[in-house]
């Protein structure tokens, strides 16, 4: 059912302080943003190296639904984000099995949610979803040209670069005899 974790948000008073903490300190890449203004909050994915992801999410005025988790705190993890290929197959699955869940939407094609809450999953809101991860990221961390490799030389090795079905890219970089044995192994794959 699950795919993988794609990210934990952290909810914070202060957005700015928490992304100059996280880009500017840490070296997070920032990625899709924006408002939402039926919940009063804007939300924004980062990215940490290959593969790691998180999301600051902020009031943006009076009647934030994160009015009740900030109220006595200036952050904290407030969920942790799963990917799913299905929505409705998780959703029926979870009714199947009775556990309670909430809040199911979908946002046309690009996102479709649901959550369990903290009481159902031992102290942490659990956030389902089924989206296509390489749409929320910066461009500077896809591989261009819509392929799913690429390899470069960087000094004597090279360096292996792969889409990742979780969005972004791979890396693994590759001594000159590495590289010949990645290139006979699918030589012999291939029957060649």
């Amino acid at each position: 059912m699950i795919q993988r974790v794609d990210h934990v948000s952290i909810a914070v008073r202060d957005y700015e302080k928490a992304r100059a903490f996280f880009q500017d300190i840490l070296g997070a890449i920032p990625g899709a943003g924006a408002s939402d203004d039926s919940l009063n909050f804007y939300w924004q994915i980062f990215s940490l190296g290959d593969l790691s992801r998180i999301e600051i999410i902020t009031p943006t005025g009076a009647g934030s639904f994160l009015d009740g988790f900030l109220n006595d705190r200036e952050g904290g993890v407030h969920h942790v984000t799963l990917q799913v290929p299905d929505i409705r197959r998780a959703r029926k699955r979870l009714e199947e099995l009775g556990v309670p869940f909430f809040g199911f939407r979908e946002y046309g094609d690009f996102w479709k949610e649901l959550f369990i809450h903290p009481r159902d999953a031992f102290g942490v809101l659990i956030q389902i979803a089924q989206f296509t991860a390489d749409d929320w990221l910066s461009a500077t961390l896809k591989l261009q040209g819509g392929g799913k490799f690429s390899v470069t030389s960087s000094g004597q090795n090279l360096t292996l670069s792969m889409a990742h079905p979780g969005g972004g890219t791979a890396k693994i970089e590759l001594t000159p005899s590495e590289a010949s044995a990645l290139a006979d192994a699918i030589n012999a794959a291939l029957g060649k």
